[in-house]
């Protein structure tokens, strides 16, 4: 969140909700597109194995066609899960596609009295990470889901479900986010929120309030099954809407599937904006899927491929 203090933009990160503790409760529900109920399983008792208590939406594993469930069914389990005071965090399922159709079934107001609690998912997921910042002003983490590919098959490498379990228990000890194989396509250093997440999801949102620009932010970017002219469409839309004016860097993820050429588009569209840009961050989809704070002050150094957190991702 920017604010003004004499004439001064300062930064500061969205609220953020408590670190988890051994044996907290975990709801897990269904927002997107339907489950596999054997990947589900399994990434769910990898949570258990985190110490983690899980307990599963009603909804969970039911199915419309390439939805999991109606919306109204999906919401009400994310709405049921999050003001339910038992539950320390909400994680979601799997992405897919359907996240955006819940967003005008839920009751943020009711919602925005609940108390704060980690909310956790990726790749579709992305409307929702969006709307919680815009609702409910709050930090969120983009990051594996129990029934998404990595996680869910058991491919999500060691690396990255350590990162997951120290984010979630003990966030000061992932302050500092290095990726020595990231590629450095803008040199330079910048500071601001991360903001952003999958990017077809951000080019889907333009016109909806929660999309909100991304002045003085670093912007996070990833994506899966795209070929490059369609990410160049989307950044295009997104740049033409406005959406990256006054942006203070850009954070690439994973390009899983994407083709060859990725990195050309990026700096094709993207370099003229005259900010620094990293690309092959490892997060998104795939077996390395490291677990990004939405909402959390940061500092880049690209050249150093390093993001350095303001602040813990969990207070």
């Amino acid at each position: 969140m920017a604010v003004r203090r004499q004439g001064v933009r300062v930064v500061a990160s969205l609220q953020r909700p408590a670190r988890l503790r051994r044996g907290d409760r975990v709801a897990v529900v269904a927002p997107s597109g339907p489950v596999d109920e054997r990947r589900l399983e399994r990434g769910c008792e990898a949570l258990r194995r985190f110490g983690l208590e899980v307990v599963l939406g009603e909804h969970a594993l039911d199915q419309r066609g390439f939805l999991a469930g109606t919306d109204e069914d999906r919401a009400a389990d994310l709405q049921k899960a999050w003001l339910d005071d038992s539950v320390r965090a909400v994680v979601c399922a799997r992405g897919g596609y359907g996240a955006m159709r819940v967003l005008d079934h839920l009751d943020w107001t009711a919602m925005a009295g609940a108390e704060p609690k980690v909310f956790l998912g990726s790749s579709d997921i992305t409307a929702l990470h969006l709307a919680f910042q815009h609702h409910l002003g709050l930090a969120t983490l983009f990051g594996p889901m129990p029934a998404g590919f990595a996680l869910g098959t058991g491919q999500l490498d060691q690396a990255s479900i350590t990162h997951l379990t120290r984010t979630l228990f003990t966030p000061g000890d992932v302050r500092e986010i290095v990726v020595p194989h990231a590629e450095v396509l803008v040199p330079g250093r910048a500071s601001g929120m991360l903001v952003g997440g999958n990017l077809a999801l951000l080019a889907a949102c333009v016109g909806a309030p929660e999309l909100r620009p991304a002045e003085g932010a670093i912007v996070l970017l990833e994506d899966v099954n795209e070929a490059p002219y369609r990410i160049d469409r989307m950044l295009t839309q997104l740049l033409r809407a406005g959406w990256f004016a006054g942006v203070a860097a850009i954070v690439a993820g994973t390009w899983v599937d994407c083709g060859e050429g990725v990195s050309e588009v990026l700096l094709d569209r993207l370099g003229p904006l005259g900010v620094p840009i990293v690309n092959g961050f490892d997060f998104g989809h795939g077996r390395r899927q490291l677990t990004m704070p939405l909402g959390v002050v940061a500092e880049l150094d690209a050249e150093a491929r390093k993001l350095v957190l303001g602040e813990p991702a969990l207070a």
